[in-house]
This record gives C-alpha cells, sequence and structure tokens, in this order.
C-alpha cells in the first residue's frame, strides 16, 4: 500500500471511511480490491451478497483484514443502513437492477430498485451533510439525436448528433409501452434528485455514467455466478454461448453501436473521484472508452475469435444467428442506436483516460470466465460422481 499519496493539486490523502452499498457485485468488488490493495481507507462493505469479494474478507489475517467490514444487509428494509452512512466520510452506492431483460419484464421491481431503494441514501447523506458517489448509466442518455434524421442524411456522422455529453445531450426515451426505458428513467430520476439535493441542501455528490464497464468477476454467467434463467447484459450474454458452444444471438441485426472499458481502468477514474472530491464535487461523468467502439455484430465477431484463441477450441461454422427483440426480451423492449461518450469533463477534472484496448480486455475477461467455467463443470461433475 503507497504511504505519503497526494491529490491531483499536490494536497495530502487523508485516509477515509467509506461506505460501499453493493460492495459485493462486479464493480464493488474491483474498487474494494483497489482502495484495500493501494490506499489507507477503510470500507464498510454493504451488499446481500460476498461471493465476489471473498478473497478481500478470508483469511481474518490479511494485512487490510482491519479496514474492511462486511454488513449484509437490503438497503429497502434495514434500519443500520443510516448508522453506516453516518459512520463514513463517504457513501459510494452502486445498488441496482441493470440487466436489460428485466426492463421490459420486471418494470416495477426494476423501477423500484433503481428509485425508490435508493432514496434512503440520498436522504441520509444530505441530512448528515456526508459525501455520495452516486452510480447511474449510460442508458439515461436513451437515443440519440442522430438516429431520427433520414437515414441518408449526412448528419448522422457528425458527432454533434450522436456524442453523447454530460451537460448538453437530451435524455430521448421510447414512448411509455416500451417499458424497456425503465431503468434508464427511473436512474434519470434519482440523478435528478441528487442534483436537486446538491442545489437546494448543499449535499456533496459526484454522479457516475458508466459506459459497459468489462472485465474478470463481470456479472454473469447464467447459473455459475448469477441466477439459473434470465438474459443478462450483452458482453455476458455472448460470453455465456461462447462457453456452451452455442451460436452467439444477435438481436435485430446486431447493428447497435456500443463501446467498452476495462474494469481496472474504470475504477482508476471511480479513485480519482474518491481521492479528489475539489474536482469532483457537483459533477456528472461520463466513464467509457470512446477508441473501443464497435456494433455489436462486431463485438460478437471479435469475440468469437479472442474465445477460440483462449480456450483452443474451433469456432462453430454458424457462430452466430440473428433474432428479432421481441423474440429474445419480449414484448415492450426498444434500443438505443449509439452509446458513444463525451470525454471532455473527466478529462479537464481528473486527467483520465482509458488505456485498454478492447481485444485486450476481451482477452482478459474471457480467460478468466473460460478458467471460472472450466472449473464450475469439473466441480459439478465430481458431486454427481460422487452421489
Amino acid at each position: 500500500m503507497a504511504t505519503g499519496r497526494v491529490d491531483l493539486d499536490g494536497n495530502p490523502i487523508k485516509p477515509m471511511t467509506i461506505c460501499m452499498i453493493g460492495a459485493g457485485g462486479f464493480i464493488g468488488s474491483h474498487l474494494c480490491e483497489k482502495l484495500l490493495t493501494e490506499t489507507p481507507h477503510k470500507v464498510l462493505a454493504v451488499d446481500v451478497y460476498n461471493d465476489k469479494i471473498k478473497h478481500l474478507l478470508e483469511p481474518s489475517t490479511a494485512e487490510w483484514a482491519d479496514r474492511i467490514q462486511f454488513h449484509r444487509l437490503n438497503i429497502k428494509n434495514d434500519s443500520r443502513l443510516e448508522g453506516l452512512i453516518r459512520m463514513a466520510d463517504l457513501t459510494i452506492n452502486l445498488a441496482a437492477i441493470c440487466t436489460p431483460a428485466d426492463y421490459n419484464t420486471r418494470p416495477l421491481d426494476t423501477i423500484y430498485s433503481n428509485f425508490i431503494d435508493a432514496l434512503p441514501v440520498v436522504k441520509y447523506c444530505s441530512e448528515n451533510n456526508k459525501r455520495l458517489i452516486h452510480f447511474s448509466t449510460c442508458e439515461v442518455y436513451g437515443k440519440t439525436i442522430g438516429c431520427f434524421l433520414p437515414k441518408d442524411s449526412p448528419l448522422r456522422q457528425d458527432p454533434e448528433y450522436y456524442v453523447l455529453k454530460e451537460d448538453t445531450s437530451p435524455c430521448i426515451f421510447g414512448p411509455i409501452d416500451k417499458q424497456r426505458w425503465s431503468y434508464a428513467c427511473a436512474k434519470q430520476l434519482i440523478e435528478r434528485l441528487v442534483y436537486a439535493e446538491g442545489a437546494e441542501n448543499g449535499l456533496e455528490f459526484t454522479i457516475v455514467r458508466p459506459f459497459n464497464w468489462i472485465g474478470p468477476r463481470m456479472d454473469f454467467i447464467p447459473g455459475i455466478d448469477g441466477p439459473s434463467e434470465g438474459v443478462p447484459r450483452v458482453l455476458a450474454c455472448f460470453s455465456n454461448n461462447l462457453l456452451r458452444g452455442e451460436p452467439l444471438k444477435l438481436v435485430d441485426g446486431g447493428e447497435s453501436q456500443r463501446t467498452f472499458v476495462y474494469i481496472k481502468d474504470a475504477i482508476e477514474a471511480v479513485l480519482l473521484m474518491i481521492e479528489n472530491p475539489a474536482r469532483a464535487n457537483g459533477h456528472i461523468f461520463n466513464v467509457g472508452n470512446p477508441d473501443n467502439e464497435v456494433t455489436v455484430r462486431q463485438l460478437a465477431e471479435m469475440m468469437t475469435k479472442v474465445y477460440s484463441k483462449v480456450s483452443g477450441e474451433p469456432s462453430l461454422d454458424s457462430p452466430t444467428i440473428d433474432v428479432s427483440s421481441k423474440e429474445f426480451y419480449g414484448e415492450g423492449y426498444d434500443d438505443s442506436d449509439k452509446r458513444i461518450p463525451d470525454m471532455t469533463i473527466i478529462n479537464r477534472q481528473l486527467g483520465w483516460n482509458p488505456k485498454t484496448s478492447l481485444w485486450d480486455l476481451l482477452e482478459s475477461t474471457l480467460t478468466y470466465q473460460h478458467r471460472t467455467y472450466a472449473e464450475a463443470v469439473k466441480k459439478a461433475t465430481s458431486q454427481a460422481a460422487a452421489n
């Protein structure tokens, strides 16, 4: 662990206590790891599960054992939450339902999880004068202005019509019956509440908009490190198909465009926000990698090649198949066309830029998933033989 650390303005960084809600998830596990191994800060890790951070909690003799406490609680119905926020200097809220298949099949759960359940966190931080870093999503942008232009319009190629900017881009959602937007709408409303608490009551806040953070321990491989049923986000969904030797399903032709950023790059950005409050407070930050832009179809093609390399298995003769969004997600699904982040604000305020190429982050992720899946299959086979 580094000592004598200073912030971006040369000021000494004082050790702090951080209440991290959702610490047991993909992002939380990497952030906990970063804080414990590279900083003197303490972590009050709050979640209902701790599988992804067990390596940090055990053994009790680990060098950081006195700097992390795990608190198993559900923020929607546990009175202990306010006490933990009071004990901390900073609260980071990562808790959310963020699986696309749930947005139009479980819209009430999605709205409650991402708005109603987050209300107490914002309230307790504001009332107790505690700083808040709230995790939102790039989905709050919805559709781009460019997608409403005629197909042959040259303006579709103008970045002004599709690059997403925190302070100027509108948030454009589909009609109400397209319940896929329940997630984005709930996330936007909690952003507005956080911002309003800052404007009216002086809440010190930072809002993070992740653009497809990818890496080891990513949620999820169904039945291995997540529910046996359900459809995860696109990269995990493709990983699941590759691990099982199944063709990758391209929804509506896979023409939507996305960018992907490596989790370890993204966590560097979050650490800068944590340790530079004077530069981060009051800001909304896109955290993504515009250089790693591909269509979903191109992503499938690249993942097929990378997986063949890391697994030593040949690709399928027909590695992809096309399916409709109605068939794949059910009624009420809709999608954004592009998610390309503008990086001006985070670069100006924190000097952060992502480093890892799409190929490298896919290789790291798929190597981990291939190993994890193989170990799970071996364990299941041994248990079946013993019975």
